[in-house]
Formats: C-alpha cells, sequence, structure tokens
C-alpha cells in the first residue's frame, strides 16, 4: 500500500471559494518517501494580504507559475493506486476535489487524517495542531505554513504513528472515504457509483434482469444515491438496496426537469418501488363550459370537446375528488358540476349549500362568479409562458412550455444559436403529458424562494 501524503497553502479557508496556491505531494511506501512533486500555482485571484503575511506566498511569486489545470494531469499520475494523507485531511481533500470539480474531473480517493490518528494513538497532547504537535514530538518543520516544509512534517509524523500501532488492522480502520457506513448488496460494482455525476437529474436502480426498481431524482445523483445504501434503512429500502445490480441517470441541468422527467418516468414505468406518482396517464378531464342558459359548469371527461380545459388527472376518482372539494369550498351547484341528468333542484340546495342555480333561482350572472373563482384556484396565474433555466452544459438552457394552461414538455436549446424567440423555442419542447402532478411541480417551483428561472409570457 502507497500513500500520497500531501499539504497545500490557499487564498483562504473556503473550499467553495478559496483556490489553492501551492501544492506539495510526497509518496510514501510505508517504509520511506519514494517520490515528490511540488509546485506553486497560480490561483487565477488575489491573494489576501493576511494568507501572504501567513504563509509568506505572495501576488507576484505565483504570478508565473502553473495554472491547477497545468499541472491536474501530474497530480492525478502521481497519486493513483494511493491513499490520500494529509494533517487535517478533509481540508486539504475538499479543496483538491473542488479544483477538479470546476475542470469537470471527480477526483475520488480514500484518506487518512493523521490528525484524527494522533489524537487516538499519541494521547496526551495539550494541541494537535501541526505545528504544535510536531514541536513536542520534536519533528522539525522547515519553512512552516509551506506545502513542501508542512508536507514533510506530516511524512515523519506518519510515519511515527505507524509505529505507534500494534493492530492488526491498522491503518485499514482509519481510512475514510464516501462509502464509510455504507452497505452494498454481494458483488455490487462500486465502479457504479463512481461514474455518477454530482449534478441535477434522474437515476434509476436496476435489478439483475435489467428492470428498472426504482426511479428518484436529485440535484446531486451520486450524493441522493449514495443515501439509498445507508446502514439505517426501512425493511423495504434494504430489500430494494440488496435488489440493485446497476444505476443508470440522465442529467437534466436543473431541479425543475429532474422533477418533472422524475415525475414522467416513474408514470411511464411504474417501477415497483415507487410508491408515489405512480398512476399511469388516464387523461381524466376536469373541463368547464357555458350551457344553454348560461350557467358555467365544471365536468369530467376524457375528451375536451370544444371546452376548456382545468387540468387533467390520472383517475376519474381524483378528478371527482378535486371536483367536490370545489362545490364544497365555492357553493356551487350538483347539477352544473357533473349531474346534468338532474331535473329538479340538486341535493346540495337542500342542506343549503347551492343558491339555487339548479332551478333558476340564482341569476347565471352571480353563479358564475364563484365558478370563475374556483377556476382561478386551478389555473396558472397566466396561461401561456415559458420557463428557462440552467442547461446540461455551460453553453446550453432549458426550456419548460405552458400553454393555455396545459403542460406541454420540456426541451434544451443553445441561445447563441436559437435566440428567445418563443415561436423558434417551441420546436425544441419534447411532447410530454400533462396532469395534475407537473403543473403542481411546476406551481411550486415558480413560486420558490429564490428560483433564478426566467419565465417569458406569449
Amino acid at each position: 500500500m502507497k500513500y500520497a501524503i500531501i499539504d497545500i497553502e490557499t487564498t483562504g479557508s473556503n473550499a467553495g471559494t478559496g483556490r489553492i496556491t501551492e501544492i506539495a505531494i510526497y509518496i510514501h511506501d510505508g517504509k520511506s518517501i519514494v517520490d515528490e512533486f511540488c509546485s506553486l500555482i497560480n490561483p487565477e485571484c488575489e491573494i489576501p494580504p493576511f494568507i501572504s503575511k501567513l504563509t509568506g506566498i505572495t501576488n507576484e511569486m505565483v504570478e508565473n507559475a502553473p495554472k491547477f489545470y497545468e499541472i491536474a494531469k501530474q497530480i492525478v499520475d502521481i497519486t493513483e493506486d494511493t491513499i490520500f494523507v494529509a494533517h487535517n485531511a478533509t481540508f486539504d481533500y475538499n479543496f483538491i476535489r473542488q479544483e477538479y470539480k470546476s475542470l469537470g474531473y471527480k477526483y475520488d480517493k480514500s484518506y487518512l487524517c493523521t490528525l484524527q490518528m494522533s489524537r487516538q494513538l499519541i494521547p496526551g497532547h495539550p494541541s494537535y495542531s501541526l505545528g504544535k504537535l510536531c514541536r513536542n514530538l520534536n519533528i522539525e518543520i522547515e519553512n512552516r505554513h509551506r506545502a513542501h516544509g508542512d508536507a514533510l512534517a506530516t511524512s515523519k509524523l506518519f510515519e511515527l504513528i505507524l509505529k505507534s500501532s500494534n493492530s492488526e488492522n491498522f491503518p485499514e480502520e482509519f481510512i475514510r472515504n464516501d462509502y464509510m457506513n455504507l452497505r452494498f448488496p454481494p458483488g455490487f460494482n462500486r465502479k457504479i457509483i463512481e461514474q455518477l455525476p454530482e449534478n441535477s437529474g434522474v437515476y434509476y436502480f436496476h435489478d439483475s434482469a435489467g428492470i428498472v426498481l426504482y426511479i428518484g431524482k436529485s440535484k446531486n445523483i451520486k450524493k441522493r444515491v449514495l443515501t439509498h445504501f445507508s446502514n439505517k434503512q426501512t425493511r423495504r429500502a434494504i430489500e430494494l438496496r440488496n435488489s440493485i445490480c446497476d444505476i443508470t441517470f440522465e442529467e437534466t441541468g436543473n431541479e425543475l426537469i429532474a422533477l418533472l422527467l422524475e415525475s414522467q418516468e416513474i408514470k411511464n414505468q411504474k417501477p415497483f418501488y415507487n410508491r408515489k406518482q405512480k398512476g399511469s396517464y388516464q387523461n381524466y378531464h376536469l373541463i368547464y363550459f357555458y350551457d344553454e342558459q348560461r350557467y358555467l359548469n365544471l365536468a369530467i371527461s376524457k375528451k375536451i370537446d370544444g371546452a376548456e380545459l382545468l387540468c387533467t388527472l390520472n383517475s376519474n376518482e381524483e378528478a371527482e375528488a378535486i371536483l367536490e372539494k370545489l362545490v364544497l369550498k365555492f357553493d356551487l351547484c350538483k347539477k352544473h358540476c357533473g349531474a346534468h341528468d338532474i331535473s329538479h333542484s340538486c341535493f346540495s340546495y337542500s342542506v343549503k349549500q347551492c343558491k339555487g342555480a339548479c332551478i333558476g333561482k340564482e341569476s347565471p350572472e352571480s353563479y358564475n362568479e364563484r365558478v370563475k373563482k374556483a377556476i382561478e384556484t386551478q389555473k396558472f396565474e397566466n396561461q401561456n409562458f415559458m420557463i428557462i433555466g440552467t442547461g446540461r452544459i455551460e453553453k446550453e438552457k432549458s426550456i419548460v412550455h405552458v400553454e393555455k394552461g396545459k403542460y406541454m414538455g420540456f426541451g434544451y436549446f443553445e441561445p447563441e444559436l436559437s435566440g428567445e424567440n418563443p415561436e423558434i423555442l417551441k420546436s425544441f419542447i419534447k411532447p410530454a403529458n400533462d396532469n395534475r402532478d407537473v403543473r403542481q411541480i411546476i406551481r411550486s417551483y415558480i413560486k420558490k424562494p429564490g428560483t433564478q428561472a426566467q419565465i417569458i409570457h406569449h
């Protein structure tokens, strides 16, 4: 087993906003250093004065240094088939992973933390910071707060730690990675996990025959998939986990399309382990129209036939439930809400929930006002619009289309080539089925605080 003992210097403490200014790597075979790589790095941003004061690395020093992408392959090559080792390893590891992520590459390794190991195997020290611990252990650090000096001191500390343990499982018991506290089915190929993106999309679990068992969505596919292999699971979740033989995915570019695609795929494929949104498209329409007496009617139908579409449901039972709620909330007349065969007053009138539209006692104008309010609760605020969001790649954008209150589908386009003309954008839409679930997804997304999507009305 080989170890890559690493130290970095950075422009700050946050891996999401900071950049690396220096890296040092010493390859250790468990006995001695066998290879090394050290370099200043141009962070492509200003180094704060207080950081320069701490490390001694100035903007002038890194001006002509290689940028991270120029040495990225060397780092991958020298650390291949090694365990990542650092003092406070998550700091160095997260910074390096973030640099690679910005290049579109996944840098995943198992790692060891000499800070954690020291606390357990060399107890009794007042401080376990690298500088103070090395001073107490008589380990000399040349050029403190420079990557090569700190990495070399860490390698000496690591050698001392190796000699301090009598455990047969050492150092394996200290190794950490993305798979800690996870349980995979026997024979499951973990390389499948490594190939998963950390982006928005939909993922599919397959059994040994390739049949889809479960469909899920996430803003981070890999992170979400790993939760399915957690130790703490329900009996049904464990049953699913133990049946997974393969995982496929489709990146969507953003959360909204991931939600829409997941809903669509669950209804189309009906996976055994998806309990929500499992209904198929049966297209029961809730429609509205004016009758001969100019009363506004609501009805359930499998055909629209010239009426106006209010919404589409997956079953007649679901449509009836929605209609019943509207009747009760807005004191609507049963005769004008589907029970057209009634020739007398409706039951709601007898219990004073209907104001007499069924027998002409309430005028069409008065009655229709309440029906219009009921209709508005089920419709989009604007009936014709497009939602423009981020795409799957940098030059691409996504589009979700709603026309006459009906979800039409989604697609992707390149703004530089097509512009944002609604008529042109329609050609990029992949048609999809409209239903209450997807309209609720779109409504919720539009109202969600912080939503950055651009909405085009047409």
